[in-house]
């Protein structure tokens, strides 16, 4: 079974609500090998952020190394579809499910587009995980170490996620802003309303904070990037009382930035003007990845030819939108993002134009015949 619409609905009919395991693998090995490749599946991490499954295969030997990447878990799917998130339903030229467009959609099409690549070409590999859409932790990144273990580094990678905007073909995304969550929590001292004197309220040190946060302004923007941005994503008290000063008092915020800032950086700033308002603060923060250009040259190039020569489009090379797994694959090797359109992604009735499927197999051909060239 090669054929994408086959091979989507397939896929689409596997709930694998992150983080994603057994049957979107079983059914992702089936396929794969008849065509030749060899699959090896493992298990990763621990809890809180695994156990997470994986599926790495390969085909081929010698010459250059061309890989897929991308991510057979989803988002869970809500209330609302009018032919249930599984169904993998036809209607009007769509195809609906959890997964049409991020990004069972592309996989299918990659599937198939393996299905035309001959197998003395080189060597083809597709690394995919069960877990984007959650923490992260112990999916792409631990599939990065199996490759190294295994002495496999792919000399293009090519990520399947959703980035094409109004029509097939429009875009393509050649790097990503990096991403960092940042918690601070404020200690005060309880006590009644009516004794002030008595108790430390931390609500107006926090506040006095996040308003010196929130008049950043990070840059303008770089060459290929958008400006950062910094946004209050929570704040907490957690007093159902009307005359308790609270004990503490929370704040969380999310950051995204371009190619003029570090993570950890970032850190640091918004810790040293926290402590400035509120010296005993706790503030700590997380780094989901550093933002990453893969800088337009000759893959670029191919990649764009090939859109061109099957939509007639020439596509723009952007760094828009959030982040995905592509800031963990660029450490291996040059990491472009192309594909479908992403307009109902993680939306009720997520779908894909059935058109789009089939024309994204042969874009994924030459894609990947011109990088083993």
């Amino acid at each position: 079974m090669t054929h994408v619409i086959d091979l989507a609905k397939a896929l689409l009919a596997c709930d694998s609500v992150t983080p994603a395991t057994g049957a979107v693998f079983d059914t992702v090995e089936a396929m794969l090998v008849p065509l030749g490749f060899a699959v090896e599946r493992f298990v990763a991490g621990t809890a809180p952020d695994g156990p997470v499954e994986n599926l790495l295969a390969v085909r081929g030997t010698g010459g250059r190394h061309f890989a897929f990447a991308g991510h057979l878990d989803v988002v869970p799917p809500g209330p609302g579809w009018t032919s249930g998130p599984y169904a993998a339903a036809e209607r009007d030229g769509m195809l609906i499910g959890r997964g049409a467009v991020d990004m069972k959609g592309a996989i299918a099409a990659f599937i198939a587009a393996a299905a035309a690549i001959p197998a003395d070409a080189g060597i083809v590999s597709l690394i995919l995980t069960g877990d984007e859409e959650g923490p992260a932790v112990f999916g792409t990144r631990a599939l990065i170490d199996r490759m190294a273990e295994r002495g496999l580094r792919p000399d293009h990678i090519l990520v399947g996620e959703p980035t094409s905007q109004r029509q097939l073909g429009d875009m393509v995304k050649i790097g990503r802003r990096g991403s960092v969550n940042i918690w601070i929590d404020v200690p005060g001292v309880q006590g009644h309303v009516a004794y002030p004197h008595l108790a430390d309220n931390p609500i107006p040190r926090l506040i006095a904070a996040l308003a010196a946060i929130d008049a950043i302004e990070l840059d303008d923007g770089s060459e290929w990037f958008q400006p950062s941005n910094i946004e209050i994503t929570d704040v907490a008290v957690g007093n159902p009382t009307t005359n308790i000063i609270p004990g503490h008092a929370a704040a969380r915020l999310s950051i995204r930035f371009n190619d003029l800032h570090r993570g950890d950086a970032l850190i640091d700033r918004i810790r040293t003007i926290v402590h400035q308002f509120a010296p005993t603060a706790q503030v700590h923060g997380r780094v989901s990845g550093e933002a990453f250009l893969t800088l337009p040259g000759a893959y670029s190039d191919r990649v764009r030819a090939s859109i061109r020569r099957h939509t007639g489009i020439d596509p723009e090379l952007s760094t828009t939108g959030g982040t995905s797994d592509a800031r963990f694959l660029r450490a291996l090797a040059p990491t472009i993002e192309f594909g479908l359109l992403n307009a109902t992604m993680h939306n009720v009735d997520e779908a894909v134009a059935i058109d789009d499927l089939r024309r994204l197999v042969p874009i994924y051909t030459d894609i990947a015949l011109s990088a083993l060239e």
